[in-house]
């Protein structure tokens, strides 16, 4: 592989180890991009493989481990994820405002490893099994190392997570769009790559047999590699320290912006009398206190965040891959032999075709379909892309719900709870009939038949002599195929459109907070999941898919209508009109100075 140049912009390496503008060498680079990302890209790897490889197999973690029911198990897996959205936020902030992102990603990074391994350390069944049966004998102790792990994890993944793609495009100069967006599309295949490998290698090591006392399902094996690697990824990014272009934060930028909008607010409320004049913008009425660069670019960062209002829907319905449609799988035929590869797929494996389908379907997007949507000269912008992914992301839950009417034809009935139920087989050559004690009704069984699935409300114990596995689910797990495919097609266009049109739409000083909200929408969007879920109170499952179907469709014209009246803007552009006219007023009131002291002197 051979070095070039980047660009031709030159640098010096300060004492902090970042890269700085001054005339002398140029900066190193690899066929055109800085040598910098790719440092970040690996440590984008490693983080995503530790986040999902966890994710992976969090909810059979819950069931089977912790021994949570499946509303349970799915109600704490979004408030998980949605914690891990909503900590962005807080380290935009700190990045902005205080660290900058390089030591932003460094320090949260190593919580999150600790998160990590503080997770790997509760899922081990021997830490307090006394009396060595093979089952926990202290649940509540494995439940608060797991709440406290996760919590860490949330705030380490969340913290790094607007930093990360926002520090990858600080290390390219103005005139690289390109090779910027093309990093981003690079970004996210890391992104999926990393999570292909973990989804299919941390269910392997679940599945292993590890144990002092007694051999059980290896969660500490599942959770220690995924800590393993965020370690790694830690290591990785600060080798390449002294490669990278570190922007130095610029004060608590937030603060500001909220200062300004609330003093706009407030100073349009006392002259909201006509005898004012209107102004061109509402913010324009900070212009007492503020200057004009930062009512600019609050205009910018407003304008985005106000599109970004219909976007929870689309993560409602996309990371539901890892909670209803992971339980779907589990009611599912999961044996490929005779199919495909002549393997047998584990049921928690499904989650491996996203992932699978995006390393395939990012390169083909970028490289074949973008392209020949150009050459028929139709304008595919960002926000319309996003529109087209919202779209498809209602039809993969149709196809969702199709999927679930089959399988409930196929599913037995089951006894709600303080029921239990018995199904009757005679496998003799004569009728059966069977008595049971009062108040229950006789059953007649034919002979080679049986009784379907009869429920009672049992108070008194049965002696059981005979029992028969019910037979597994005929539906199999490849029907699940078309639904993924249409959610990744969705996926491709709507997140990987998402981060550049955020990155691109920023002003200079506040990218990080602007990813930040774009991460938010996905923590909005599993809330969302709690409070329809709970609210709709739908006994059917494939109902409760068609319903966020119809509500993303709704949101999907919303967003449409939004995006028609948008206007995109450069923020370079409007930074560098900015300077001008600031370079323009500074000479202006020089002139004035000069003039006023030629009038004293005379004087």
């Amino acid at each position: 592989m051979s070095l070039r140049t980047a660009s031709r912009r030159v640098v010096k390496i300060s004492k902090e180890g970042g890269l700085h503008s001054l005339p002398g060498q140029p900066v190193p680079g690899c066929f055109g991009y800085p040598l910098s990302i790719f440092f970040i890209i690996i440590n984008e790897f490693c983080e995503r493989f530790s986040y999902y490889g966890m994710r992976a197999v969090l909810v059979l973690y819950f069931k089977y481990f912790l021994q949570w029911d499946d509303n349970l198990s799915t109600a704490i897996y979004h408030t998980f994820v949605a914690l891990c959205y909503l900590t962005p936020i807080l380290g935009a902030l700190i990045a902005d405002s205080w660290l900058g992102k390089f030591k932003t990603i460094v320090s949260l990074s190593i919580v999150y490893t600790i998160g990590q391994a503080i997770m790997s350390v509760s899922s081990i069944n021997d830490l307090t099994d006394q009396n060595r049966d093979g089952s926990p004998d202290n649940i509540p102790v494995h439940i608060a190392l797991s709440m406290i792990g996760l919590i860490l994890i949330a705030l380490g993944t969340g913290g790094i997570k607007p930093c990360v793609s926002a520090f990858g495009g600080d290390q390219f100069e103005e005139d690289q769009d390109k090779q910027r967006s093309r990093f981003f599309s690079i970004f996210y295949l890391s992104i999926n790559a990393g999570s292909l490998l973990s989804t299919i290698i941390t269910p392997i090591l679940r599945a292993q047999e590890c144990g002092i006392h007694s051999k059980q399902r290896c969660y500490p094996l599942a959770f220690g590699v995924p800590a393993a690697l965020m370690a790694i990824s830690l290591v990785v990014f600060i080798v390449g320290s002294r490669m990278y272009k570190k922007v130095k934060p610029q004060g608590n930028i937030m603060v500001q912006v909220s200062k300004c909008i609330g003093f706009a607010i407030k100073n349009r409320f006392r002259h909201r009398s006509k005898e004012f004049p209107k102004r061109e913008h509402w913010l324009d009425w900070a212009s007492e206190k503020y200057d004009k660069r930062l009512i600019a670019q609050t205009k910018m960062v407003l304008k985005v965040l106000f599109l970004y209002i219909p976007l929870p829907m689309f993560w409602a319905l996309f990371d539901q891959q890892g909670s209803r449609w992971t339980l779907q799988a589990t009611t599912m035929d999961g044996n490929f032999v005779g199919y495909f590869l002549f393997f047998f797929l584990y049921v928690h494996l499904q989650q491996t075709v996203n992932p699978i389908l995006i390393i395939i379907m990012v390169p083909v997007v970028d490289a074949v379909i973008y392209p020949l949507i150009k050459k028929c000269k139709i304008n595919f912008t960002p926000l319309r892309k996003i529109t087209v992914g919202m779209f498809l992301a209602s039809l993969a839950f149709v196809a969702a719900a199709l999927v679930q009417v089959q399988i409930d034809k196929t599913l037995p009935v089951f006894p709600a709870a303080g029921q239990s139920q018995i199904k009757i087989v005679n496998l003799g050559t004569d009728n059966v009939a069977i008595n049971f004690p009062p108040p229950l009704q006789q059953v007649n069984v034919k002979p080679k038949g049986w009784v379907s699935n009869k429920t009672w409300r049992i108070t008194s114990t049965c002696n059981v002599s005979y029992s028969e596995d019910i037979s597994p689910n005929t539906v199999h797990m490849a029907w699940q195929i078309p639904q993924y495919f249409i959610l990744t097609c969705a996926e491709v266009v709507f997140s990987v459109t998402g981060l550049e049109f955020s990155y691109s739409q920023a002003p200079s000083n506040m990218k990080a907070v602007l990813q930040a909200g774009w991460l938010l929408t996905v923590a909005v969007g599993n809330i969302i999941v709690l409070i329809v879920a709970g609210a709709s109170k739908l006994s059917e499952q494939w109902a409760e898919y068609v319903l966020f179907a119809a509500l993303l469709l709704a949101v999907c014209i919303i967003f449409a209508v939004m995006a028609y009246f948008y206007t995109y803007v450069d923020p370079n552009e409007v930074e560098a009109q900015l300077d001008e006219e600031e370079k323009k007023q500074a000479k202006k009131d020089m002139d004035m100075y000069e003039k006023q002291a030629e009038a004293d002197s005379q004087m």
